[in-house]
């Protein structure tokens, strides 16, 4: 059975998003920087040395990928293939998609709440991964009962602003570490979500 797992770089303070995120800013001022890990000053993506490139790796080995719409819209809809490998994205949603989504046969809209969103996407990535994007989201999944990991890019820096990853939860949740992994560029820590 397929694994969801929250994949997010986040700031000290736990920011994912820059001041000023929008339509026109997409993850706001500074958002560059906590991507910096994985990504070229050219915007083409690296592959760190050692453990770091293993993480990239990993993101990319993912076989669906789960994501709030806000996100989607913002990089329209990853031009229809997130990968560039044909893999299926599913986009829990009460509103119809834009017209653009037409032209993406990999993009599902799922109106009928995260758990069978999430369903849908685990069913598509067979025994693999189900990547999740989305701070709105991954709180819903959380709420919901279907988000069973959470990898935490977490990098040295204080933005002070911006969109929070975890600003709104219902209630409690216990995390397990399960790994950790330690570079120059960011921590990456890994914890399995526990059901309270």
């Amino acid at each position: 059975m397929a694994t969801s797992v929250l994949y997010m770089s986040m700031s000290v303070d736990g920011y994912i998003s820059g001041p000023g995120d929008g339509p026109d800013n997409p993850g706001g001022d500074g958002f560059g920087r906590l991507h910096d890990w994985f990504v070229s000053p050219e915007g083409e993506f690296v592959e760190p040395p050692g453990a770091a490139g293993d993480l990239v790796r990993q993101v990319f080995a993912t076989r669906a990928v789960l994501a709030g719409r806000r996100t989607v819209e913002q990089v329209d809809h990853w031009g229809g293939d997130h990968h560039g490998r044909g893999v299926r994205i599913f986009v829990p949603s009460h509103r119809p998609p834009g017209p653009s989504v037409a032209n993406y046969p990999l993009v599902t809209y799922v109106a009928d709440g995260i758990a069978s969103a999430m369903a849908q996407a685990k069913e598509a990535a067979g025994d693999g991964e189900v990547l999740v994007h989305g701070a709105y989201t991954a709180q819903r999944a959380i709420e919901a009962g279907v988000l069973d990991e959470i990898q935490i890019h977490q990098i040295p820096v204080l933005f002070g602003g911006g969109t929070r990853l975890f600003d709104v939860l219902p209630s409690r949740t216990e995390l397990e570490i399960v790994r950790v992994i330690d570079t120059p560029d960011a921590t990456h820590i890994r914890y399995r979500v526990l059901t309270v």
